[in-house]
């Protein structure tokens, strides 16, 4: 798989089991509400690919997952989906990794990450860009990777300064507000296109930001080379050394919120892999994740 041929896209990152509970009911802490609750294949790694799928690619996952019979199943999922585990990297002694949310009417209650068995992989999902097929450091992979931040810091700073992504089309998410800071490897990277909310900007930048475009100028001032800043149903602001663009998402009735940024930031490398200008790409973001929220795509 080449980028040339549009289907070269690896997803680097946390590839789990989703358990979200959704009720329609506000919540806050101590709530006790019905609803659903459902266990899917997710992770941000995994929501990038789903989403690439959906818009005619065919990504490489690079990430753990246990031979346990939850692995074994999410292996399969991931496959009958449409992407390529064949450089995933299948441990005999970590178990697959989860995460569980809580959402209500008035968004996300509360979440946890278990993805300790990615972590405790480290540097052995990388070989395949390391050492081939993929790429190498004589021969780096020339594609789109998108990395998310349940790397580990130390793993993340590896790849920001390894020749084996030096030509590389990095597309970098923190996961969560909580490991915004794993990105700062990439604040002053010549190939990475951050990816981030308001929060998560403010985090990076060590102030609190109002909106997308003042968010993305800061990052842009601490150094970074491309930004994309989302806040929600708010304005969203792409900016470089070329400008800023800014975009105000449709207005959604929101069903869901957990992995609604992965879906943008999927939609966004699809447009730009598809040869789409800026401002284009950046609506075709916003509006699936429009769509995202809003229930109206598969989970």
């Amino acid at each position: 798989m080449t980028q040339e041929s549009g289907k070269g896209i690896v997803c680097i990152g946390s590839v789990l089991w989703d358990v979200i509970g959704r009720s329609a009911s506000h919540m806050r802490q101590g709530s006790d509400v019905p609803g659903r609750i459902t266990r899917l294949p997710g992770g941000v790694a995994m929501n990038i690919a789903m989403t690439l799928v959906r818009f005619g690619h065919a990504p490489i996952l690079l990430t753990a997952i246990g031979r346990d019979p939850e692995g074994d199943e999410l292996a399969a999922a991931c496959a009958d989906l449409g992407m390529d585990i064949d450089h995933v990297y299948r441990s005999d002694d970590l178990p697959t990794d989860r995460y569980m949310a809580v959402e209500g009417a008035n968004g996300l209650i509360a979440a946890i990450a278990d993805a300790h068995s990615l972590e405790a992989a480290g540097n052995k999902i990388l070989r395949p860009l390391q050492t081939g097929p993929l790429g190498s450091g004589q021969a780096p992979f020339r594609g789109h990777v998108a990395l998310d931040g349940n790397l580990t810091q130390t793993l993340l700073e590896q790849i920001a300064r390894d020749p084996a992504f030096g030509a590389a089309d990095l597309r970098v998410a923190p996961a969560s507000p909580g490991k915004a800071e794993r990105l700062l490897p990439f604040l002053n990277h010549r190939r990475a296109t951050l990816y981030v909310n308001l929060e998560e900007a403010g985090l990076l930048c060590q102030t609190v930001f109002g909106a997308s475009r003042d968010a993305a100028v800061g990052l842009l001032q601490k150094g970074a080379l491309r930004v994309l800043v989302t806040d929600g149903g708010n304005t969203a602001t792409e900016g470089d050394a070329a400008g800023l663009i800014s975009q105000t998402p449709p207005e959604v009735l929101v069903t869901r919120v957990t992995g609604a940024g992965d879906t943008f930031m999927a939609a966004h490398i699809a447009a730009e892999a598809g040869g789409a200008d800026r401002d284009t790409a950046l609506t075709r973001a916003l509006h699936a994740a429009a769509t995202y929220v809003s229930g109206d795509t598969p989970l």
